[in-house]
């Protein structure tokens, strides 16, 4: 199911290409977490209060704006049909033309027939548990640390995260939720540091209560999600920033 929900939420990326702004760092693309809704969704794509959502809970997409809701089943429906939904839908809504043009490349290749499908309903709860544990977590940290700073997915990687810079330092952290990669087979809780030298070694820091700092590659701690709660990854966070704080 990791797949196809990476896979889907191009659709909101692409709206996001499609009708707002270009933003030289690309956040124009990037979505937000609705914690209550179980769903992403793209920033406001018109005043009318136009967005597309994908929802975790259901597997749909949804188009909603201040006046109404239209919800689309994704579960045997194939890209085609997908496209051929949101581009009359969002002509309807914003008489603008929708297009699925993105400008990066994705780990999976998807062409006209691709047919999603609703394989691991107890898969799609977990993601959307991941999705709500760091969402919390993060926004834990936001109010701990007085960031108040976005928390976006990045469609591209689909990761959850925030980078910023930390008040009264000239050290900027990046970290959230990943998806299994390079790095790890499984979701993993990450963090890195960044100072005026560049990003900051890690090899010689001292061991964390949670997690681990990577040695090769990578260069920052990474904690597995499986098993952890928003409570244990902010923990993660927190001790690993206070790592970088103090170098």
């Amino acid at each position: 199911m990791k797949k196809q929900m990476h896979l889907a939420a191009q659709y909101l990326a692409a709206a996001g290409i499609s009708f707002l702004e270009k933003k030289a760092d690309d956040s124009h693309t990037n979505l937000g977490f609705d914690i209550e809704r179980g769903s992403l969704e793209t920033h406001l794509l018109s005043d009318h209060g136009d967005q597309l959502f994908l929802n975790y809970v259901d597997f749909s997409l949804e188009w909603k704006s201040k006046s109404s809701s239209i919800v689309y089943n994704l579960d045997g429906s194939t890209h085609e049909d997908v496209l051929k939904w949101i581009t009359e839908t969002a002509q309807k809504a914003l008489n603008k033309t929708y297009s699925y043009n993105l400008h990066y490349d994705l780990p999976y290749k998807i062409d006209s027939s691709f047919t999603f499908k609703l394989e691991d309903p107890k898969e799609l709860v977990d993601l959307k548990n991941l999705r709500t544990q760091i969402q919390l977590s993060l926004e834990q940290i936001n109010a701990d640390f007085n960031l108040n700073t976005s928390i976006r997915v990045w469609p591209h990687h689909f990761d959850s995260g925030i980078y910023t810079k930390f008040p009264d330092s000239d050290i900027s952290i990046g970290f959230g939720l990943a998806i299994p990669d390079t790095v790890s087979p499984v979701h993993y809780f990450y963090i890195s540091g960044y100072n005026n030298n560049g990003q900051m070694e890690t090899a010689s820091y001292t061991d964390l209560s949670r997690g681990k700092w990577s040695k090769e590659g990578f260069k920052g701690a990474i904690l597995p999600a499986a098993g952890e709660t928003a409570s244990q990854a902010t923990t993660f966070f927190k001790e690993a920033i206070q790592v970088f704080l103090g170098s």
